[in-house]
């Protein structure tokens, strides 16, 4: 049976009479989307689900009006968690590769963080990152995988503790693209968590709370889609990628409350929340990119709820010591589109998790980390980078909706693919 496409039309005309104050038409296999010229792209999108809702799985974009910023927030507002579905492009030929390499990129995101957990171990999760970015960058990526008892080895103990606890072993990604000499400095490193289910450990997550904590590797998603994205479009730098991959679950053999992890900077950090475990598995992944030598490192990651109380989960919210780094990633997302907000970030906010017993704790023992938890949590984490580095932020608090919304079909978003991806042609 042929699958009839309906065409959608961007249209500066007012809806007939009968339609009422209604932004989205139709006529036959006809819609028609009235823009009314207040924020048209989160208008556009917004038109997108509605069309979704009716059903309808594939439509054909046509007419002038539509650009290249306005035909991907609508692909956003179009897609699903389900398979099925189709957005087939309008424009030239640049514009409609720029969008299909955008709409790669995002579902690459899309379906590793949709992904059950246990379909997605953390060794699963590094080989398909590593298998991806291998695909696109051939011989220019190599990349090492360090898993189970030989992250100890190697000193990465924020890893190695937040995943013990599962029978599926925790491992980090170390991979690296090259298109230039052997001896090319790194320019970017990209840190990503990489939970790929978080049952709060021993600091147990209610059964509601952990219901969508498999978009707990929402991190190492959009920074490998968002470097596969570059690569695609022609980066000629040398950028290091790092995964942050474990399980936090509860046995025999989790760390508990009252641990001590002794981190290779020599950092001490007594654990007062297994539920804080993110930023523990980041401190490992922000000192192998110091160690990279990097101008910029950037990591990404679903690290607090104090995040999305502070900017909701429409906006990613990024942290830097410099405010150039700031200005840039914001220059970044709104050239692309994204939402991003910058929460404050103080020297002072290093100590603002104190211990008794050792340099710091990871959190502050009380729910949800305390007031000012997402500043508190990047405050932990500039411990493990290089004073030498500049160094950006981003807690994705718009990575991932628990249920369908205005703008989102439920699950995985891929919002801050592009804002990464273009930081790194910069």
């Amino acid at each position: 049976m042929q699958v009839q496409v309906m065409t959608v039309t961007l249209t500066q005309a007012a809806p007939s009479l009968h339609w009422g104050k209604a932004d989205v038409t139709f006529e036959g296999q006809k819609a028609f989307i009235h823009l009314n010229g207040n924020a048209p792209l989160r208008q556009v999108q917004m038109a997108a689900r509605k069309i979704r809702s009716q059903g309808i799985n594939q439509v054909q974009l046509e007419g002038e009006l539509w650009t290249l910023d306005l035909q991907w927030v609508f692909a956003q507002g179009f897609a699903t968690a389900k398979p099925g579905y189709e957005v087939l492009w309008c424009g030239d030929e640049a514009e409609q590769q720029t969008l299909a390499h955008r709409l790669e990129a995002a579902n690459f995101a899309r379906k590793l963080t949709n992904d059950t957990p246990e379909d997605l171990s953390p060794v699963s999760l590094a080989t398909q990152a590593a298998n991806w970015l291998k695909a696109i960058g051939g011989d220019k990526v190599s990349f090492n995988l360090i898993e189970g008892q030989a992250l100890l080895e190697k000193k990465w103990v924020g890893i190695h503790a937040v995943g013990r606890g599962s029978d599926r072993p925790p491992a980090l990604l170390e991979l690296d693209f090259n298109p230039l000499s052997a001896d090319a400095p790194v320019d970017i490193a990209l840190v990503g968590k990489g939970i790929t289910f978080d049952s709060g450990g021993y600091s147990l997550k209610s059964s509601v709370g952990m219901l969508a904590m498999k978009c707990d590797m929402g991190g190492a998603a959009t920074v490998t889609a968002a470097l596969g994205l570059a690569i695609k479009s022609g980066l000629n730098k040398r950028v290091k990628l790092y995964l942050c991959c474990a399980e936090n679950l509860v046995s025999g053999h989790a760390f508990k409350l009252g641990d001590i992890l002794t981190y290779k900077n020599g950092t001490t950090v007594e654990i007062v929340n297994t539920d804080a475990e993110g930023r523990l598995v980041l401190a490992d992944g922000l000192q192998a990119a110091s160690e990279s030598g990097a101008k910029l490192i950037i990591d990404a990651a679903t690290l607090t709820g104090a995040a999305v109380m502070a900017v909701s989960n429409e906006y990613n919210a990024i942290f830097s010591p410099q405010t150039e780094t700031i200005k840039m990633a914001q220059q970044c997302a709104a050239a692309v589109g994204e939402n991003v907000w910058p929460l404050p970030l103080d020297p002072w906010h290093r100590d603002a998790c104190p211990s008794a017993y050792a340099d710091t704790a990871n959190s502050r023992p009380v729910k949800g980390g305390g007031a000012g938890g997402a500043s508190n949590a990047a405050g932990f984490l500039w411990r493990f980078v290089s004073p030498n580095a500049n160094w950006l932020h981003i807690d994705l608090a718009a990575a991932f909706e628990s249920s369908a919304t205005g703008l989102w079909g439920a699950g995985a978003t891929a919002h801050g693919v592009l804002t990464v991806a273009e930081l790194l042609k910069r």
